[in-house]
Formats: C-alpha cells, sequence, structure tokens
C-alpha cells in the first residue's frame, strides 16, 4: 500500500473560483483525512469530494470572517484506515496549521486521531460512529451522523418489530465501527423480543464466507446481520444466495452503497440497511447538492460527500459568527451551532452528538436502494 499522501486543493480552488481576490487575503486551512487508497478509498474518495464542493462554493461566495477576505484551503491526508498512520497524519496537518477538521472516516482511526487534535485545540467534525469517540470528553470533538447505539437500536428493534425477523444471526468484522454497531444491534433486538441465535465474527480481508455461512445456516436464523464494509457484505450477500439462504442481509450505512450492488449481483436483492440520517431527496436542498456534486465530479453522490460537506460549511458558519478563524475564539459558536444542514439540522449536544440524529432504512429492490 503506498505512503501517506498529502495534496493541497484549496490553491487551484481558489485560482479558478476567485481570481480577484488579494494576494495578502488570509488563508483559513481545512483538514481533511480518510482512507484514499486500499478496499476502502471509494468511502474517501467520496468523502473527499465533498469537502472539495463546500471549499469551492465557500471561496466562490467571497468569504469574510470579522470583516477580513479570507480563502478557504483544503490540506488532504491519505490515512489509509490505520489507526497507526492517523495519527502521523493528524499531527501533521496540526503542524500545517488546520483551523478545524472533517474527518476521519473509520472509528478505529478517527478515536486516536482525535487526542492529536484535542491536544493542538482543533476542533473536528467526523461522520465516525463508534460511541468511544465522543464518550472521550474532548470539547473538540464532533459527530455529525448518528452513532452506533442509536443506529444500531432503531434497525435492532425495525427488524424484530416491523418485520418479523426473530431468529438472528449476527457477524461483525472486529473492527471499532463493525464490532460497535454489531453490539448495539444485538442488544436492541434482544430487548424486543428477538433472539441472537450465533454471534460470528470475521476479519477485514475475509471475502469468502461460505463455510461461515453454511455453519449458521444450522442455526435456522429469520436473518442475518453484518456490522462491517461493503467490499465483504456484497460478496457475503452473493454467497447467501448461492448456497440458498433466503432470508436477509442487515448491515448499517457502509453496506448502503453502489460497490454493495456490484459486488453483490443479483444477489443484492431484498437486503437492508440503515442509514444515519435523513434520505437525500427529503432534505431541504438535497436534491440540489446531489445535483451540484453530479455536474461537478460527473457521478452520482455515495453516502458520505453530503456529510463532510456539510462538516466544513458548519465549521465555516461558525468561525463567521464568531468573527475569528482562531480555533480557541470560534469553538463556543461551533459548539453551539445551528446550522440547516444537506444531511440534517446540525447542532450538538453536550457531548458533541447531534442533538437530533434522523436515520433511514433503505431495502434493495430492482438493484437499486429503495427508501423504506
Amino acid at each position: 500500500m503506498p505512503g501517506p499522501t498529502s495534496i493541497i486543493v484549496g490553491i487551484l480552488i481558489t485560482v479558478f473560483a476567485l481570481p480577484t481576490l488579494a494576494a495578502s487575503g488570509e488563508v483559513v486551512r481545512i483538514g481533511f483525512a480518510a482512507p484514499l487508497t486500499g478496499p476502502q478509498a471509494h468511502y474517501g474518495q467520496d468523502s473527499q469530494n465533498g469537502a472539495v464542493l463546500a471549499i469551492e462554493e465557500l471561496n466562490g461566495s467571497a468569504p469574510h470572517i470579522g470583516g477580513r477576505r479570507v480563502r478557504f484551503e483544503l490540506l488532504v491526508e491519505d490515512d489509509q484506515a490505520s489507526p497507526a498512520v492517523g495519527t502521523i497524519v493528524a499531527q501533521r496537518l496540526v503542524d500545517r496549521d488546520i483551523r478545524g477538521m472533517a474527518g476521519h472516516f473509520n472509528s478505529g482511526v478517527t478515536i486516536p486521531a482525535s487526542r492529536v487534535y484535542r491536544d493542538a485545540g482543533v476542533p473536528q467534525l467526523s461522520v465516525s460512529t463508534n460511541v468511544k469517540y465522543t464518550q472521550q470528553g474532548f470539547a473538540t470533538a464532533f459527530r455529525v451522523m448518528a452513532s452506533d447505539d442509536r443506529q444500531g437500536a432503531v434497525l435492532g428493534r425495525h427488524a424484530v418489530k416491523s418485520l418479523g425477523l426473530r431468529r438472528i444471526v449476527v457477524i461483525d468484522d472486529r473492527t471499532a465501527y463493525g464490532q460497535g454497531l454489531a453490539d448495539a444491534f444485538a442488544a436492541a433486538a434482544t430487548t424486543v423480543g428477538g433472539e441472537v441465535v450465533k454471534r460470528e465474527f470475521t476479519t477485514e480481508k475475509d471475502v469468502d464466507f461460505r463455510a461461515l455461512l453454511t455453519a449458521v445456516r444450522r442455526a435456522n436464523p429469520d436473518a442475518i446481520f453484518f456490522g462491517g464494509y461493503d467490499t465483504q457484505a456484497g460478496p457475503m450477500a452473493r454467497q447467501m444466495r448461492e448456497l440458498g439462504m433466503a432470508m436477509p442481509l442487515l448491515g448499517g450505512e457502509t453496506m448502503r452503497t453502489m460497490r454493495f450492488l456490484e459486488l453483490a449481483g443479483p444477489g443484492a436483492e431484498g437486503h437492508l440497511a440503515s442509514t444515519p440520517g435523513a434520505a437525500l431527496e427529503r432534505r431541504p436542498g438535497g436534491t440540489a447538492f446531489a445535483e451540484k456534486y453530479r455536474r461537478r465530479f460527473g457521478n452520482e453522490t455515495g453516502l458520505y460527500a453530503p456529510y463532510v460537506y456539510d462538516s466544513v460549511m458548519v465549521i465555516a458558519a461558525a468561525m463567521q459568527k464568531a468573527g475569528s478563524s482562531d480555533p480557541a475564539q470560534y469553538a463556543p459558536a461551533l459548539r453551539s451551532s445551528r446550522y440547516e444542514g444537506v444531511t440534517a439540522d446540525i447542532a450538538f449536544d453536550a457531548e458533541g452528538n447531534l442533538a437530533e440524529a434522523p436515520l433511514s432504512i433503505f431495502r434493495v429492490s430492482g438493484g437499486r436502494w429503495i427508501l423504506q
């Protein structure tokens, strides 16, 4: 796997978006990090696109902070979905004087990296969903989508009470994200009358699940829940159908992707995934965002781009409200934010979680993810 990369996109963005900006204008650097290489690079690239779109829009509006003309610049790092690399690139971003951070993607990377941002006093807005991220008590840590405990609980209750799936096998990939989501799902399903008939795990690198599926089939489950990423959920769904297993596969937001549909093929039909946040088409500005993304990047928006877009916009709005890009000065405005985002009406509770975190549930029908 290639080593960490560092890309400055803000300069080129500014050259084309604001040709009349004086060279003396204040530069406000926003950091971004996600896996941009390796099997999860599609998540990272989509997330980066959301950040780039936000930076372009901000600079295109001739932004001012505290009466001074500013130019936003995005500093991008590849954390390779690695906790060790994540802390290295976090320190590199801090050393380059970022004023806010949009990232990381993986909970297992976000949690150790968050200490770097805490120590530097840099606010960090992340899509990571493991509850431990905000339970650390860091004043700099903010989450822009529902946490695993809320998402897992909603999907667990829905599976049992609404879908009548009572006997459930739970599998996770042993990552902070996958295991946390699976734990929350299992606890909620059990509370409302479901039964976890078997609990198994795999690793991030596994793609052949035939032996595992053959073993869990003996438990005669009504459904299988998988806590993990689409690069595994897709093959698992396909292999379930190849083995004649007609029950649905359930998962979290990392499963609700085009990549899952591609990897599962016809075996994707009927499976379900939850998503922290309202469906984009049901949010004010959601359809317009999807169209802007399509025009700018030539493809449909993925799941995470709107959340990272909102993250950058919320940081900028807090700076403008406070009249300063100094993290110590604008952090209180960020804490008290009330921002109508593309993904949600964004306001944070005392821990840094979304005060109101909507969720949606999708099912694959006709080869597409359809809102239920």
